[in-house]
């Protein structure tokens, strides 16, 4: 219970103390026109565009700003900011003025929902009405991106104790529980759609001695080198899956909730610049879990700049061009 009080007492000193972003980054390259073309309504309007602070959604935030910025607005990077209820009070209060959003995220968090439901759609109907009614935060269209959590383990371990899912290892530590030692952030050990479903829906709980907290991104490198934990929360879609070899458990009672991305922002936003959607809805529908894998190995695997493997995907894709090619 302490551990989930501090985590509840850090996000609300966070939320209270403002978020403080006043410091707004052009794209470092040019871009020019491709199926996306200059729309003179954005001519020159400047759209803030935040994210969280992972690779995904640092990615998420660079190719809206790619496309913003081949339609002629005048798109701001406001992305890698801390936390989920972070980035949605900056997004409510104005400080950002889009971010992308997971359909899940918001359900269990923002709209205080317990179930989630069983579809991509039904979620993103829900979720998408609620929002607007309750926060006048509009939804565009989702994309088939789906970045579900999950626990993951090194494939050595995975092997030797002949688990696969979320049940073998809830069974593997109830009967030894030396080996239920976890990495995870500070937001998942608190999230109803984190650690807390998950141990409803499994009927265990993690003794909070046997938890240590890191950065998201630090969890994969960790897990990796098989020290300090033996199980990780992992994001579905993470290059590090795949660079590192580790192998995710199955969520086979689907205690995690759909995690569709969809660019969200004020209704106000969107009923003044209606051709928000007309460009970013193409470029979402366009994306998947396979093309952020494979744009995420870029990043984290290579070390690649994420602004240049966004524009490198959406030339790639024929919605915009490169002048430096």
């Amino acid at each position: 219970m302490k551990r989930r009080l501090a985590a509840l007492m850090a996000a609300v000193s966070l939320l209270t103390a403002g978020c403080g972003l006043n410091a707004a980054y052009d794209l470092p390259f040019e871009v020019g026109p491709g199926t996306i073309e200059p729309v003179p309504e954005l001519e020159g309007v400047s759209i803030k565009v935040g994210s969280k602070n992972f690779t995904e959604q640092i990615l998420l935030a660079y190719i809206a700003q790619v496309a913003l910025t081949a339609a002629g607005a005048d798109a701001q990077d406001l992305s890698n900011i801390q936390g989920s209820p972070v980035v949605r009070q900056a997004l409510e209060v104005g400080d950002v003025d889009l971010y992308w959003e997971y359909t899940g995220t918001s359900w269990i968090n923002f709209q205080q929902e317990t179930v989630p439901l069983d579809t991509e759609e039904e979620q993103y109907d829900a979720v998408k009405k609620a929002d607007l009614e309750r926060f006048g935060i509009a939804w565009l269209d989702y994309s088939p991106v789906n970045d579900k959590y999950a626990f993951a383990v090194p494939t050595e371990f995975a092997e030797e104790h002949g688990i696969a899912t979320m049940s073998d290892m809830v069974a593997l530590i109830q009967e030894n529980p030396d080996l239920g030692t976890f990495c995870m952030e500070s937001e998942f050990i608190s999230r109803q759609d984190g650690l807390l479903g998950a141990e409803q829906t499994y009927g265990f709980e993690v003794d909070e001695d046997n938890i240590e907290e890191f950065g998201v991104g630090a969890i994969y490198a960790v897990l990796d080198a098989g020290r300090i934990c033996n199980f990780g929360e992992v994001f579905t879609t993470d290059g590090r899956i795949q660079t590192l070899g580790l192998t995710v458990l199955e969520d086979d009672k689907l205690a995690f909730p759909q995690y569709n991305a969809a660019v969200t922002l004020r209704q106000e936003t969107l009923e003044q610049y209606p051709q928000i959607a007309d460009v970013l809805d193409p470029v979402s529908a366009a994306l998947n879990n396979e093309a952020i894998i494979e744009m995420s190995v870029r990043i984290d695997g290579d070390g690649e700049d994420p602004a240049v493997v966004a524009r490198d995907w959406m030339v790639d894709q024929g919605f915009v061009t490169s002048p430096s090619d």
